[in-house]
């Protein structure tokens, strides 16, 4: 046996030693012992705990890789995640002011990605054991929203009928105003018999909307999604925020850098509309996204919705065509770009006149990098808003204010 003490937490969760050696489920100050395996201990025992560690609400936790960090207290979790942006903005030499940390309440994940393995019993449903491609079952997991949970049963129904005995498929789940809407990716092909399969199970489980390897089988009820006055109905498996209070937290943060001024506002890397339709409440909104059909489901949320200023759109790929500055005549904008960052697109707006910016990121370390790029260029970092939606999560989301100087 070897024994430890853990310096740190990893960007992934996991506790560090030095060495450097790897250890899940640990916390910074704890003395554990194992067996070691490269730059792994397995077998892990504690041997003095942290104050900080608290006995995890679920009981899956051991188990199911979903989450990484039930073991700690909240407020351990709240200070790492902070931590985590602050470390990031300092290694680009950058420094800001904090937000209180938002933090999504348990059991309100309104979408998740399931794994399904079909059995000689019947199917196997939930997510991935840590480590491993073995699926493992969810009954009672704390993180998804109850109204959500159903969608475990169903998603065991379509395994039974859809998966082969060699593979796993794949169902993002998404709560929508009107019940369950799944998307499953991995199934075998579709056929006029198992059309007429797939649409009885719709039916028998009253799911408002079911899409088969990216086509849609089944529309019983509209997917919407709410976005401000809007109701839109994205397309199958489209990105939405993870819970409803995570969006909330990003919105009013948005609307925060913003300060309700302008007439005028472009939100880049808009999706479906999640800051573009509350925020033409109030102004003119052009929207830049690069997937076609989610500009579609925008627009359709718009024309249908009354109380709204005018809303245009645009596809374009903002990683290979940024927008220049001698089209960046705008009062404010928003950015909410994937874990990439928008290298290239915030290259053309630190060259531009827009007075004020509200980055939405997902990703510390890019938006650190582009951050530097903007502050260099003579904008400042006035705040920043962390929000940890993806609850006992490694995952950090954030949203800062950046201004004109």
């Amino acid at each position: 046996m070897t024994q430890i003490q853990i310096e740190r937490l990893g960007h992934q969760g996991d506790g560090i030693a030095a060495g450097p050696i790897f250890v899940p489920l640990t916390l910074p100050g704890e003395t554990v012992s194992g067996t070691l395996d490269g730059t792994k201990l397995t077998d892990v025992r504690i041997d003095t705990p942290s104050e900080d560690r608290v006995r995890p609400p679920c009981r899956h936790y051991k188990s199911c890789g979903g989450c990484q960090l039930q073991h700690a207290s909240d407020a351990f979790v709240a200070d790492w995640k902070v931590g985590i942006v602050r470390y990031a903005l300092a290694a680009q030499g950058l420094e800001a002011d904090f937000k209180p940390i938002a933090t999504s309440p348990e059991k309100s994940r309104r979408r998740a990605v399931l794994s399904a393995r079909r059995t000689k019993k019947g199917a196997l449903v939930g997510f991935h054991k840590r480590a491993s491609d073995i699926v493992i079952e969810v009954p009672d997991c704390t993180l998804l929203h109850p109204d959500l949970m159903p969608a475990i049963e169903a998603a065991k129904a379509l395994a039974e009928v859809g998966a082969s005995r060699k593979g796993e498929i794949s169902i993002t789940a998404t709560l929508c105003n009107n019940g369950l809407d799944l998307a499953v990716t991995g199934g075998k092909p579709l056929d006029g018999p198992f059309l007429s399969v797939l649409a009885q199970l719709v039916e028998h489980w009253g799911l408002a909307r079911l899409a088969w390897n990216g086509e849609i089988v089944a529309a019983r009820l509209p997917a919407t999604q709410t976005f401000g006055k809007a109701q839109v109905i994205p397309p199958p498996g489209a990105f939405l925020q993870a819970t409803h209070a995570g969006e909330q937290a990003l919105l009013t943060a948005v609307k925060d850098a913003i300060g309700g001024q302008g007439k005028l506002g472009l939100d880049l890397f808009a999706g479906c509309g999640t800051f573009t339709l509350p925020l033409a409440e109030h102004a003119q909104m052009h929207a830049v996204e690069s997937e076609a059909a989610m500009l579609e489901a925008l627009n359709g949320g718009w024309r249908h919705a009354q109380g709204l200023k005018g809303v245009t759109t645009e596809a374009r790929d903002l990683f290979r065509n940024p927008i220049i500055p001698e089209d960046l005549k705008y009062d404010f904008a928003v950015i909410d770009p994937p874990r990439a960052g928008a290298e290239a697109q915030v290259a053309e707006l630190a060259k531009s006149d827009i007075p004020v910016l509200a980055f939405v990121s997902c990703n510390p370390v890019t938006f650190a990098r582009d951050a530097a790029h903007l502050v260099k260029s003579g904008y400042k970092l006035d705040w920043v808003q962390v929000v940890d939606q993806f609850r006992w999560s490694s995952h950090v989301e954030l949203a800062a204010r950046f201004s004109a100087v």
